[in-house]
């Protein structure tokens, strides 16, 4: 408005204040053309979840990788050797394997440890890379602090070598024992890691760049989540290059423009957002008392009546000694007292709840009963059975 008046009298003001008026006329056209433009923009950009957030695309993954070995340089804290046969026995072999002959002799160290070496191989890892490891406890050892994890073979689910682990080992937790036979542990001493303790010998062929059609794999599988993403998809190319096949997956078309650049499509549709869809749920953890409910959840109306009969029962010792004129060997006895207390819950009245539109309501409506999280669960089940709660209850 201000704009526009000081536009319109442009001619009428001096020579000396109509550049800085140009200015100002041609910063309001760039405004405008800025929110014509914010007016344009698609309302996902406003909202959602990234396609990367909510899926995986295939071939894109994580390996396990699992090994045995040895943690060695221990303070007394290591396996047993007569109650832990295999690290007795691994240790046997790897001194051979050294050069050290130790099959008849008589071994009583207390400062070796056979251990399970976990590792997570990260996709398209190189050779020379590397990667943490877990390393954890087999025998009886109870401390592994200060260890060195010996030369270990990691392999992957075929049987082959992946990777090769060593390193010392970092324990977050200790244990500290005194004379008296008093001990504290905090944390778990037994388990530790090594920040790139292994190095990745063997690659995992995979070859992305030359994929003509992949799928992209959604991690809570939805049917309408995954119409969303294969319409972003083709907005996005302007194309219909996508697809979904099932709940859980998308089929795309790799377009003849991205061909043997796979990887450069992956990371521009991977930035797309896609509005999220659900089913309404209601999740109940009885043992703890935890209720989690999707943001669907809805309830018909329904009048709902809560109310406990409670029994209180109440013992009191009273003493009953004998009257001045009791006979002769009366004694002094202990006399229970009984007293039984009955609260039927008179007060408690039919409540109606109303059919609610949000969650937040919902919440609102069961909260205004005044009663606890154990004694909604069994609300929520009784409304479930009554078919006014429009959700599934899964039950932990």
């Amino acid at each position: 408005m201000v704009v526009h008046t000081v536009i319109e009298r442009h001619h009428a003001l001096p020579a000396r204040f109509r550049p800085g008026l140009a200015i100002v006329k041609s910063l309001a056209g760039a405004a405008a053309v800025a929110f014509a433009l914010l007016a344009m923009l698609p309302s996902a950009a406003l909202g959602g979840s990234r396609i990367k957030d909510i899926a995986n695309f295939e071939g894109i993954r994580d390996n396990m990788l699992v090994g045995y070995g040895l943690v060695v340089g221990l303070n007394g804290t290591g396996d047993r050797l007569n109650n832990s046969a295999f690290t007795q026995q691994s240790l046997v072999a790897m001194l051979e394997r050294l050069g050290v002959n130790t099959r008849d002799a008589v071994l009583n160290t207390k400062n070796v440890a056979a251990v399970m070496v976990t590792a997570t191989l990260p996709p398209f890892s190189r050779q020379g890379s590397r990667i943490d490891v877990t390393v954890s406890a087999l025998g009886d050892a109870s401390n592994l602090i200060g260890g060195t994890l010996l030369v270990t073979p990691l392999m992957g689910a075929d049987g082959q070598v992946y990777a090769v682990a060593q390193g010392q080992t970092t324990i977050a937790g200790f244990s500290a024992k005194g004379s008296s036979g008093s001990s504290l542990t905090q944390g778990v001493p037994t388990s530790g890691r090594i920040v790139s303790g292994a190095i990745v010998e063997r690659e995992i062929d995979f070859d992305l760049a030359s994929l003509e059609v992949l799928n992209i794999a959604l991690r809570n599988p939805d049917l309408t989540t995954a119409r969303h993403v294969a319409q972003a998809i083709n907005r996005y190319l302007d194309t219909a290059a996508s697809v979904p096949v099932d709940p859980a997956t998308v089929r795309l078309v790799v377009p003849q423009a991205y061909r043997f650049n796979v990887a450069l499509l992956l990371a521009e549709i991977e930035q797309l957002t896609v509005e999220t869809d659900q089913i309404a749920r209601v999740i109940i953890d009885d043992k703890s008392g935890v209720i989690v409910m999707g943001g669907d959840v809805r309830i018909d109306m329904v009048a709902i009546a809560h109310g406990n009969l409670t029994i209180k029962i109440s013992e009191t010792p009273q003493v009953s000694q004998p009257g001045a004129f009791a006979p002769e060997g009366a004694e002094t006895v202990t006399v229970e007292r009984t007293d039984i207390e009955i609260d039927n819950a008179d007060d408690k009245q039919l409540a109606v709840l109303p059919r609610t539109v949000s969650l937040g309501e919902l919440v609102t409506g069961l909260n205004a009963l005044g009663v606890g999280p154990r004694d909604m669960i069994t609300i929520l089940q009784a409304i479930k059975a009554a078919g006014a709660l429009q959700a599934e209850i899964r039950v932990m």
